[in-house]
């Protein structure tokens, strides 16, 4: 009776992880007999997809029933945990259950206890982009499924690419796998580049460039990023979501909050974990050079709205945001 709870916002990650466990439970011959996906919106979802593992399957292969997005894990009637803990139990080995959901499975619900018992448990949260050892790692696993050898300096190369966009990963392992064919030599690090787009990390990086007012630097990443195709208004909403981000934590914590659940809320951080990071970066600054660079960004992107030159307009505020934290001259 194998039972699976995936449960994560990395939906690509976990739909790649849900074909692996359908090609391994259901011959193909007979899935479209033995493949139940069932989604919240029909009725008495849960009731129903307990009743499909209850049959078995049709010709060869297991029974694969899957029930998407699931509010079983977030919320159980008393009727429904009675019939989940009759049937847990029970379920024949010939059918593969699986629960899938973005959020975690509320471990207070007596549900939740239920299939921590019965089930196997796996998060697909996407990987912090600052936790660089953990990304590697995922690229050599990713790799290795698809069959494609890098070179050390390559993987680290794709890391700083993609950072912890999972779908991108896939999609350049596939691109590079059809260009290595049959080749047994590691892929190196000058063939991926001229390979991958790198616009997800170069973005970051311009932020990063900008705080350490090297602006050479930051040129350099706005050209590489408008070389990509990457739309001039797109960096700039991510520099104001960046800059603004790190002003209302510099704000809080000058204020004297110590919370860090409160401060990562208020600056609208998903992961409070990467708050420890961002104060690190922002000893290096003031709270009064953070506030200049707001009015900055705010033109920049009414600029680029009214149709103002891409390049040369970037490369101005590049420049002028740079000069608010270059250190000063001797």
């Amino acid at each position: 009776m194998p039972i699976y709870v995936y449960w994560g916002e990395d939906n690509f990650a976990l739909t790649q992880a849900v074909k692996v466990l359908q090609t391994r439970s259901l011959d193909p011959d007979w899935a479209s007999f033995n493949l139940d996906k069932i989604t919240p919106d029909q009725p008495d979802s849960v009731l129903q997809g307990l009743n499909q593992a209850m049959t078995s399957p049709f010709g060869s292969g297991d029974r694969f029933v899957w029930l998407v997005d699931t509010p079983l894990m977030q919320r159980c009637s008393e009727e429904l945990l009675a019939q989940l803990d009759l049937t847990l139990p029970i379920l024949p080995k010939t059918t593969t259950l699986l629960l899938t959901g973005a959020s975690k499975p509320d471990g207070r619900l007596k549900s939740t206890k239920l299939l921590q018992k019965y089930a196997q448990i796996q998060e697909f949260s996407p990987i912090p982009p600052w936790k660089t050892d953990l990304l590697l790692r995922q690229v050599q696993k990713v790799s290795q499924d698809l069959g494609v050898k890098l070179s050390s300096s390559g993987a680290k190369f794709i890391v700083e690419a993609v950072g912890n966009d999972t779908r991108q990963l896939y999609s350049e392992l596939e691109k590079i796998r059809l260009f290595a064919g049959n080749s047994k030599t590691p892929v190196g690090e000058a063939t991926i580049a001229s390979l991958i787009t790198t616009t997800s990390q170069s973005s970051l990086k311009l932020v990063t460039a900008i705080l350490e007012g090297k602006t050479d630097h930051a040129l350099e990443l706005v050209r590489d990023l408008l070389r990509q195709n990457e739309p001039a208004i797109k960096i700039a909403v991510t520099l104001i979501n960046q800059f603004r981000q790190r002003l209302w934590i510099k704000v809080m914590v000058e204020a004297g909050e110590r919370d860090e659940r409160t401060i990562a809320q208020a600056a609208e951080l998903n992961n409070p974990k990467k708050l420890y990071f961002l104060q690190k970066e922002l000893t290096q600054c003031s709270l009064y050079q953070l506030q200049q660079t707001l009015p900055l960004l705010l033109e920049l992107e009414f600029s680029l709205k009214r149709g103002a030159d891409e390049t040369a307009t970037l490369q101005t505020k590049a420049i002028e945001l740079c000069q608010i934290f270059a250190p000063p001259s001797n």
